[in-house]
């Protein structure tokens, strides 16, 4: 059961929130490199990977606790669309051109954990997801001995509609239970194939983060913090369902009207 409440942090630009979410995650990454030696990380898609780099490519104020140590990233996808790894709607292309690719080889290389492209054709993606979640299985133990994965840190996104990751308003998916990831044959965002990490997966991680920025946001997230009529929707499931392990990362322009006590740093 979830205790206290989310952290909702809004900052005055771009710049500022980078430099929190910084520290955020390589509090994150710190903590679990002495518990196991290894941080395992999902992300999403959308502008998220172009946050992280702003965040993480940044120059270190020197100290130990403010260095990424990259080699020892497992990097997983919260969500992805079943295309071809360098097609432009795949989170992975994304985070590779935006993040991976630019890592300074001093701070090491992650292990990323894409789909099997062998699968992206298929008409029904479960293939893709029975597959991804073999992954995870052999990342996090076997599904017999574990009931579900714990990562270190799930990076989100917050859609206009309230959507995170491939979970989707009104979505059967919402009442998953037992898988760890799940196919997605119909999406109403396009592309429709997709898999994505479900909802106690999410909730079971250690910490979550949502980043969720400009006035677009404004509406959707005073339902989600503020108002009843969101209770339901995915990203207020999360909120629900892990407490005060989630973070959300904002600028003032996406909680203007929002009533939910906001702070400015962590």
């Amino acid at each position: 059961m979830a205790t206290g409440h989310p952290n909702l942090y809004s900052f005055p630009t771009s710049d500022a929130l980078a430099a929190q979410l910084r520290g955020y995650v390589l509090r994150c990454q710190n903590s679990a490199l002495s518990r196991h030696d290894t941080f395992r990380i999902a992300v999403s898609g959308g502008s998220l990977p172009a946050v992280l780099a702003k965040a993480l490519l940044a120059p270190s104020n020197g100290s130990p606790e403010d260095t990424p140590h990259f080699s020892k990233w497992h990097i997983f996808f919260a969500d992805e669309r079943a295309v071809p790894l360098d097609h432009e709607d795949s989170n992975y292309r994304l985070l590779n051109d935006e993040l991976v690719n630019k890592i300074p080889a001093e701070l090491g290389s992650p292990v990323v954990h894409p789909i099997d492209e062998k699968h992206v054709e298929d008409d029904d993606p479960q293939e893709l997801a029975d597959l991804y979640q073999a992954d995870l299985m052999r990342e996090f133990a076997a599904k017999d001995s574990v009931k579900l994965p714990m990562f270190d840190l799930i990076l989100l996104g917050c859609g206009p509609d309230g959507h995170t990751c491939s979970l989707f308003p009104g979505h059967a998916l919402l009442r998953e239970k037992d898988a760890w990831v799940a196919a997605e044959t119909n999406s109403p965002k396009p592309p429709p194939k997709r898999i994505t990490l479900t909802l106690p997966v999410v909730t079971h991680a250690v910490s979550i983060g949502f980043v969720a920025t400009g006035g677009g946001k404004k509406d959707i997230l005073k339902q989600i913090f503020d108002l009843e009529e969101g209770s339901s929707l995915p990203s207020a499931l999360v909120n629900q369902g892990a407490g005060d392990k989630v973070s959300w990362f904002t600028d003032h322009p996406a909680v203007e009207g929002v009533s939910f006590p906001r702070r400015g740093s962590l």
